[in-house]
């Protein structure tokens, strides 16, 4: 049984930070509370319907890996359970249930960390075009959704709202901040990929790709924001793998697919999903889930 979706919070008492995609952000002072919505985006657009139970599945993932990868990586979570956060947010509890984390803040870097461990999405268009991904040769006869040598570090920047990411080279990264950092996070970005991907196939998923924040806390590199989802990742059911094609997945692929079959455009106001498409998006969260934490959604 899902629970009533929420597409938007209003929380009077917290000063409103910034409204994302996805995610709420309310300012504490000198924490933040970032609140998973049930919106669902896809080519950057904010669908009108939500998810039911996506800003929990969501939330659950995130604390799932950051404890998983807690002895390996500082990160910004003080805590999920909504009992414990600040007195000034406990007439909220009901919103923020299952579906909020409390942070530390950090100074984000402005820049994306996506490790690319397959040849799919934007970097199998950019291979077939140049015989690269982001300006790092590949060798020739790849076909899509095959499995990279080795995982490749592929920055972007971080758009303002409504605008696309751009994928830049590293040398552009490291003229925006510093080349310590930008070797830091990448080796750092390079072996949480490899520790989670290892993990996921022992339960039956590939994990082809996946983006990562940091900031800087009391000076230290940071993992932020979410981590690893549905949203910020591509799963597949390693079972249904295949090279050649854009296999299933258990992320927002489904969606942006149906998209594309329908005939929409981005310039077009976006449509209201059926309920089939809502059902079946929920659906492949609520797998991601079950096999990556062996568990469901939690109340």
């Amino acid at each position: 049984m899902s629970s009533q979706p929420i597409l938007e919070t209003r929380l009077p008492a917290l000063k409103l930070l910034s409204r994302g995609k996805v995610r709420d952000i309310y300012d504490l002072g000198d924490s933040l509370l970032i609140v998973a919505t049930d919106r669902i985006s896809a080519f950057d657009v904010v669908m009108p319907t939500p998810i039911p139970d996506k800003g929990k599945i969501l939330t659950q993932i995130s604390r799932f890996w950051l404890d998983f990868l807690g002895d390996s990586i500082d990160h910004h979570l003080i805590s999920t359970d909504a009992a414990t956060f600040p007195e000034v947010s406990r007439p909220y509890a009901p919103q923020l249930s299952g579906r909020s984390m409390w942070v530390r803040k950090a100074r984000v870097l402005p820049v994306e960390c996506i490790v690319r461990g397959y040849l799919v999405g934007s970097g199998w268009k950019d291979y077939r075009g140049t015989g690269s991904v982001c300006g790092i040769p590949l060798p020739g006869g790849m076909r899509e959704a095959e499995r990279l040598p080795e995982p490749i570090f592929t920055p972007s920047t971080k758009a303002e709202q409504g605008q696309h990411d751009e994928n830049i080279p590293v040398h552009r990264m490291i003229d925006i901040i510093g080349s310590d950092l930008a070797a830091r996070v990448r080796d750092l970005s390079l072996q949480i990929y490899g520790k989670a991907a290892a993990y996921a196939l022992e339960r039956g998923i590939i994990l082809a790709d996946t983006k990562f924040e940091f900031g800087i806390i009391d000076g230290r590199l940071t993992l932020v924001d979410e981590v690893l989802t549905p949203d910020s990742s591509r799963f597949w059911p390693q079972d249904r793998y295949q090279v050649g094609r854009s296999p299933e997945s258990f992320d927002k692929q489904y969606l942006r697919d149906y998209l594309i079959q329908s005939g929409w455009k981005t310039s077009d106001a976006p449509p209201i999903l059926p309920e089939d498409v809502v059902a079946n998006t929920r659906q492949r969260y609520l797998e991601a889930l079950r096999r990556l934490t062996g568990k469901g959604l939690e109340d």
